[in-house]
């Protein structure tokens, strides 16, 4: 029997050092896209921060104005609170001025 086949030939060494600069060239191209890769992610994370920095910024701003608009209310209700008091006073003179009233009332009736 005859083999039918083809022999197989050894690669040269321009052939090997072909295949040698295409596999260089192309994991320079992969490594090169995963470092634009990571350095975009980078940029990004880096974007991110700043925008969050001036949201919490704008939060800080808004919490001070809070607090600041909080101890003007809480000042205006002191100022507020003797005449509260003086209210309550009132009200309760009211009530037992009403209640004299009615016994007034009908203390007369019966007279």
């Amino acid at each position: 029997m005859e083999e039918m086949g083809k022999e197989v030939m050894e690669p040269t060494e321009a052939d090997i050092m072909g295949m040698c600069q295409d596999m260089l060239s192309k994991m320079f191209m992969y490594l090169t896209g995963k470092l634009t890769a990571t350095s975009e992610d980078c940029k990004l994370l880096e974007h991110m921060n700043k925008l969050t920095n001036l949201k919490y910024q704008e939060m800080k701003d808004i919490a001070v104005n809070i607090s600041r608009n909080l101890e003007d209310l809480n000042q205006k209700y002191a100022a507020l609170q003797p005449y509260m008091e003086q209210i309550t006073l009132i009200e309760e003179q009211m009530a037992t001025l009403k209640q004299a009233a009615y016994k007034l009332d009908e203390y007369s009736e019966k007279l």
